[in-house]
């Protein structure tokens, strides 16, 4: 992330404005991970993991969990809170904490590397690409394509605002931008649409809003594949 965003996530939780954080594991994910049909033993990369509880789940079936996460507060909190006494060793500009079968790299996502990450066989994006603002979620999906050449199978779960003039069934529809982005490399399938009206975020005075949470399974195209798309 570019500077100002990397130093307005570390005030939030330097301010503990963590409304964001789920005190529980998302459905979502109970729900539509099993259908990636995935190894037991795989490693699976969850970028701009927060202190998410849903890392202990994937942990729980059997996988083997990097998160990635920029503010050390996050980090040292979900060890806390989980009563886990983990590992940590600096990495140059990163520092690694692990217990068992979970490790979370701290420090910026943009200078990670493929080395620094290791093997990585699927991704569990929980709406990290749609909480970052637009002009950096280009850069996001090419840098998490580069850093992760193996993963095969990447689940994505957005939360998306109606564009302007969007019918219902435009709205509930994959978005373009999804396509755009992720297309050239994955096979993209729409599982779920859950529409939920919620307050407005930034206008609280403002009339509520329908959000659509939408869960894509992506599947990693061949070669072949990738020249007819």
């Amino acid at each position: 992330m570019i500077n100002r965003d990397n130093a307005l996530w570390q005030q939030y939780w330097r301010d503990r404005r963590t409304d964001f954080h789920q005190k529980t594991v998302n459905p979502l994910l109970i729900r539509f991970w099993p259908g990636l049909g995935l190894a037991p033993g795989s490693r699976v990369l969850v970028p701009l993991c927060g202190k998410s509880l849903d890392m202990l789940w994937l942990v729980e079936q059997g996988y083997r969990v990097l998160g990635i996460e920029l503010s050390a507060l996050a980090v040292r909190a979900f060890f806390r809170e989980h009563q886990m006494q983990p590992t940590r060793r600096n990495e140059g500009l990163l520092t690694r904490w692990g217990y068992g079968n979970l490790g979370i790299l701290c420090g910026d996502f943009f200078a990670m590397t493929e080395a620094d990450l290791g093997p990585v066989d699927a991704i569990y994006d929980h709406t990290a690409f749609t909480a970052l603002p637009e002009d950096i979620r280009r850069p996001y999906v090419a840098h998490l394509n580069a850093i992760t050449p193996a993963a095969r199978k990447l689940l994505l779960l957005t939360a998306e605002d109606a564009d302007e003039g969007q019918s219902p069934a435009q709205a509930s529809a994959a978005a373009p931008e999804i396509a755009a982005l992720y297309g050239e490399r994955f096979e993209i399938e729409l599982s779920h649409v859950e529409p939920v009206i919620e307050d407005a975020a930034q206008a609280p005075d403002a009339p509520p809003e329908c959000v659509y949470y939408k869960v894509y399974r992506l599947s990693q195209r061949n070669e072949s594949q990738k020249v007819l798309a």
